[in-house]
C-alpha cells in the first residue's frame, strides 16, 4: 500500500513537468520552481501515509479505501495549489497555420517587434496610417495587428482561462472540439478539445465522380472527391469540341486545337488556338464617319463606327454652357467663371471658363496645426506645422518624441542605440530599440601576404581567422631562359620549377625543343665525398640546379611502313624504314588467304596483290560447306566454289532399324520432305500405340499418330454381354457398353442366394460355442485323442458347399432366359 501511494503521488507530481516540457520549453528559474514543488508534494504525501497507517494498526483494516480516498485528495489538492500559480505565466497560444505553441508573453513580444521593424522605415505622415501584419515565428502565416494575442483561451477557441484539470490535457477545456474541419465539408471535428489541426473528417458519404458519369460509391469525407478516369466529354469553350482528358475536377482546359479565324474587324485570318476565337489586328479602323469630315481611329473593333464624336451637342470646358457645332468647328469658352472644385474640396475655382487644369487655391483660411493647439491664418493649400514639440516617450522608453506639431501618435524612436556591441570595436549603429543589440554589422579584411586577396569577417572575428589563400598570379621576375613565369597563384616562399615548354631551337632537325624548361633541373650531385670507413656517417645526397642538355627530337614525322599497311608518326630523330610488324595481308593466287609474313618490302604490282616476296598458299580447301555436309573439300585451295560431294553417307532410317545409304549432296540439298523420304526404310513402323497394338503407318519421324483402328472385344460390367469395336473409339470414351434387363434379373437372383451365407456363418458360430473353452493342455503322461475327419475337414466342407449353392443358383437363373 505504501508503495502504490508513493507511486501515485510521483505521477501527479512528475506529469505536470511532463506535459510542459510536450508544448513548450521550460527555463531554468521555472525548472526549479517545479522540482522544489515536487519534493515538497513528495514530503507531505509520505508524511500523510506514515499518519495513516500509525493509527491504523490500531484500529483496524475496515476503512482503508476510504481513508485511501482521503489522502490522495489531500495530496491532490495540494498539488495543484501550489501548481497553479507557476502555471499563470505559462499561458500559452496556439498558431492557426502551423499550430505551434507559444508562451503568451513571447509571442505578444514578438509581434511587436514584428510591427516595429516593418513600421520604422515610415516616415511621419505615414505611420499609424497602414494596418502592417506580424508573422508567425515558424510558419510566417501574417496576422492583423488587431489579432496580437491578449486573451488566454483553450485550443478550441470556447472556454476563456480554462481551469486546471490534471486529467485533461493542458490547456484543454475538456469540451468537444466542435471546429470546422479544414478544407469545410460542413462537418464538425468531434474530438475534445485538442492540440494541433483537426483529423481529416472520418464521416461516409455517397457520391459521385467529377464527371458525373459513374455511380455513386461511398466514400470517407475527407477524401471524397474521386475520378473515373474516362473521358470527360463535357462541350469546351469554344463551343465545337469535347473535352479528351479523364475524368476531372473544376473546370476543363481550354481547347487545345488550332484553326483559322478572323480578326474582329474581319480584315486578317490567322491560325490560332480554338479556345481564344475573339482577337484584334493592330490595324486602325480608319473608315470615314457619318460626318464625312473625319475617320475612324479605334483599333480593330467590332460592329459599326458610330457617329462623330465631335458632332451634336457639346459642352464648353466648365461644362455649364451647351453648342450645336459643326464637328470641323472646336467648342469656345461661354465667359462664365469656372465654378469647379479645387485639389482642397473647399473652395472653387474662380477664373473664367478656361481649358487645362484649374490653379492651386489661393484663398486665405484660418487652419489648426496638426497637434490641434495653434492656429494661423495662411493660404488654404499649405499645410500648417506648428513648433510646439511633442515630449511623450517614445516606443523605446529611452529617449522623448520631440517631433513638431505631433498628433499623438508618437513614431518609433529614430535616433542611434550606440551602445557596446560585442565586438568591443564599435557602437550598435540601429535606432534606437529594446532589448538586446544584433551582432556588429561592420566586417574586416583579413588579407593574404601579398595583400591581393582578401576575406571578410564580421568584427570581433579577425583575431581567430586564418589568411586566405590567394588566388592572385604570382608577380616574381624568372630566373630561367622565358620571359615570363608560368602562370601560378600567389604563394609564401620560392616559386616552384618552371613547366614550360622550352622551345630551343635543336641544331640536327631545326625542330623546338618540346621538354620541360630544364635551364635549371635538380640534380643529385655524386662523388664529393667518399666515407673514410663504415663508422663514419653517410651524408643526406646534395642537389644541385645545372642545365641540362635538350633531349632527342620527338616531333612526330609522318613515315609509310614497308608493306605500305600504315604511315605512323615516328620521333625525328628515328625516322627511316620500319616495319609494322603486322601480316603482309596481300592476297595470294588462291584468292582465298592472304600473305602471313610480317610487314616486308614488296616489289610493285597491283594494288593489294602478293608479289615474288611473298608466301605461296599450301593449305586445303577450307571453303565453308553446303549445309548438312561434314565431308571436306578434295581439292587443294583453289579460287571459285568447290565441286558438289558424292560421298555415301550410312544413316539410320526413323525407325531405327536399318541402315540405307544416301549421296551427301542429295541429303544435303533436300528439303525436309525430302529428308523424311530419303531416311525412311519404307517399312512398317514398329513402335506401339499407347493401346498396346502396333503403328500402321511406314516408317516415319516424329510420334506415332494416334489413329488405331484395331478390333477390341468389350463387354458390358457383369461380364455377360460383349461386342467388337474400333480401339481408338474405345480408348478416347466415345463408346460404352451397358447391362441389359437380363443381366440385372440374374444379379437380383445371385443376391438372393448370397443371404444363405449369413446363416451358415452363424451355425458354426454356434457350434463352436458349444465347444466351450480350450482346456489346459493336459499332463505330458495322458495320451491325446486324435480328432475325427469330420473336425479335420469340417471348413473345408462347408466352403464347398456354399460354392455350389452358388453355382446352382446362378444356372438355375441362366437357364430361365
Amino acid at each position: 500500500m505504501l508503495g502504490i501511494l508513493v507511486y501515485i503521488s510521483f505521477v501527479f507530481t512528475s506529469s505536470p513537468i511532463t506535459r510542459t516540457n510536450l508544448f513548450f520549453s521550460t527555463e531554468l528559474i521555472s525548472q526549479r520552481k517545479f522540482e522544489e514543488i515536487k519534493k515538497a508534494n513528495q514530503a507531505a504525501a509520505k508524511k500523510l501515509i506514515e499518519d495513516h497507517f500509525s493509527s491504523s494498526e490500531e484500529e483496524g483494516d475496515e476503512d482503508t479505501e476510504g481513508k485511501q480516498g482521503k489522502i490522495v485528495d489531500k495530496t491532490f489538492i495540494t498539488y495543484t495549489s501550489q501548481i497553479e500559480q507557476e502555471l499563470i505565466y505559462w499561458f500559452v497560444w496556439s498558431c492557426s497555420g502551423c499550430f505551434c505553441i507559444f508562451h503568451m508573453p513571447c509571442i505578444q513580444k514578438w509581434a511587436k517587434d514584428s510591427l516595429f521593424l516593418v513600421s520604422s522605415p515610415l516616415t511621419d505622415d505615414d505611420f499609424g496610417k497602414r494596418d502592417y501584419p506580424w508573422p508567425c515565428p515558424k510558419c510566417r502565416f501574417e496576422y492583423k495587428r488587431s489579432e496580437t494575442p491578449t486573451r488566454y483561451y483553450c485550443y478550441c477557441g470556447k472556454v476563456e482561462d480554462p481551469p486546471l484539470d490534471p486529467w485533461l490535457v493542458p490547456h484543454s477545456c475538456g469540451q468537444v472540439c466542435e471546429r470546422e474541419f479544414k478544407p469545410p465539408c460542413g462537418h464538425k471535428c468531434l474530438l475534445l478539445c485538442h492540440p494541433g489541426p483537426c483529423p481529416p473528417c472520418p464521416k461516409t458519404v455517397t457520391i459521385t465522380c467529377y464527371c458525373k458519369k459513374a455511380k455513386p460509391v461511398s466514400r470517407r469525407c475527407s477524401t471524397k472527391e474521386w475520378s473515373c478516369q474516362q473521358p470527360c466529354g463535357r462541350k469546351l469553350s469554344c463551343g465545337q469540341h469535347n473535352c479528351e482528358d479523364p475524368c476531372h475536377a473544376g473546370n476543363c482546359k481550354p481547347c487545345p486545337r488550332i484553326s483559322k479565324q478572323k480578326c474582329v474587324c474581319g480584315k486578317r485570318v490567322a491560325e490560332r488556338l480554338c479556345a481564344s476565337p475573339v482577337w484584334h489586328c493592330d490595324q486602325v479602323c480608319g473608315k470615314i464617319l457619318p460626318c464625312g469630315h473625319h475617320t475612324c481611329e479605334q483599333v480593330c473593333h467590332p460592329l459599326a463606327c458610330g457617329e462623330c464624336p465631335r458632332s451634336g451637342k457639346r459642352f464648353c470646358p466648365c461644362q455649364k454652357s451647351k453648342f450645336f457645332l459643326p464637328c470641323t468647328e472646336d467648342v469656345p469658352t461661354c465667359g462664365d467663371s469656372c465654378d469647379k472644385v479645387l485639389e482642397c474640396g473647399i473652395h472653387r475655382c474662380s477664373q473664367r471658363c478656361h481649358r487645362g487644369p484649374c490653379e492651386i487655391c489661393r484663398q486665405e483660411v484660418e487652419k489648426h496645426c496638426r497637434c490641434g493647439k495653434h492656429t494661423k491664418r495662411m493660404p488654404c493649400h499649405k499645410p500648417y506645422l506648428c513648433e510646439t514639440k511633442c515630449i511623450k516617450m517614445r516606443d523605446c522608453q529611452r529617449h522623448q518624441c520631440k517631433r513638431k506639431c505631433c498628433p499623438g501618435n508618437c513614431p518609433p524612436c529614430d535616433l542611434p542605440c550606440a551602445r557596446a556591441l560585442g565586438c568591443r570595436n564599435h557602437k550598435c549603429p540601429s535606432i534606437c530599440h529594446r532589448g538586446s543589440c544584433y551582432p556588429c554589422p561592420e566586417i574586416i579584411d583579413v588579407k593574404c601576404k601579398c595583400g591581393n586577396t582578401k576575406v571578410t569577417v564580421p568584427c570581433g572575428r579577425e583575431r581567430t581567422t586564418k589568411p586566405p589563400r590567394c588566388k592572385e598570379l604570382c608577380r616574381q621576375p624568372s630566373t630561367c631562359h622565358h620571359p615570363n613565369r608560368e602562370k601560378h597563384r600567389c604563394h609564401f616562399g620560392p616559386c616552384p620549377p618552371c613547366h614550360q615548354s622550352c622551345q630551343k631551337v635543336l641544331e640536327k632537325c631545326g625542330h623546338l625543343c618540346p621538354a620541360p624548361c630544364h635551364d635549371q633541373a635538380l640534380v643529385k650531385q655524386t662523388g664529393t665525398h667518399q666515407p673514410a670507413g663504415p663508422w663514419e656517417q653517410i651524408s643526406e645526397p646534395v642537389y644541385i640546379q645545372t642545365a641540362l642538355p635538350c633531349p632527342p627530337c620527338q616531333v612526330p614525322i609522318p613515315t609509310e611502313c614497308l608493306g605500305k599497311h600504315e604511315v605512323s608518326p615516328l620521333p625525328c630523330h628515328a625516322v627511316g624504314p620500319y616495319s609494322c610488324k603486322r601480316f603482309c595481308g596481300r592476297s595470294l593466287a588462291c584468292q582465298n588467304h592472304t600473305c602471313m609474313k610480317e610487314c616486308h618490302k614488296v616489289t610493285k604490282v597491283s594494288d593489294r596483290k602478293a608479289g615474288r616476296e611473298c608466301l605461296q598458299c599450301e593449305e586445303a580447301c577450307r571453303k565453308p560447306r553446303p549445309p548438312g555436309c561434314p565431308h571436306p573439300c578434295i581439292l587443294p585451295c583453289h579460287p571459285g566454289k568447290c565441286p558438289p560431294c558424292v560421298q555415301m553417307l550410312r544413316i539410320k532410317c526413323h525407325c531405327k532399324l536399318i541402315s540405307l545409304y544416301v549421296e551427301c549432296r542429295q541429303l544435303s540439298t533436300a528439303d525436309v520432305d525430302g529428308k523424311n523420304r530419303l531416311t525412311s526404310c519404307k517399312n512398317q513402323c514398329p513402335k506401339e500405340l499407347p493401346c498396346g497394338h502396333r503403328c500402321k503407318e511406314l516408317c516415319h519421324p516424329g510420334k506415332c499418330p494416334f489413329n488405331c483402328n484395331q478390333k477390341v472385344k468389350l463387354r458390358c460390367p457383369c461380364k455377360r454381354i460383349k461386342k467388337e469395336l474400333q480401339c481408338s473409339k474405345v480408348r478416347e470414351g466415345r463408346v460404352s457398353l451397358e447391362c441389359d434387363t437380363t443381366c440385372k434379373e440374374m444379379k437380383r437372383k445371385a443376391s438372393e442366394v448370397i443371404v444363405i451365407l449369413p446363416a451358415l456363418a452363424e451355425l458354426e458360430a454356434f457350434e463352436n460355442r458349444l465347444k466351450g473353452r480350450r482346456k489346459k493342455n493336459r499332463k505330458k503322461d495322458e495320451v491325446e485323442i486324435e480328432p475325427s475327419a469330420w473336425q479335420k475337414y469340417k471348413k473345408v466342407f462347408l466352403s464347398l458347399v456354399c460354392t455350389l449353392v452358388v453355382m446352382f443358383a446362378w444356372y438355375l437363373a441362366y437357364d430361365v432366359y
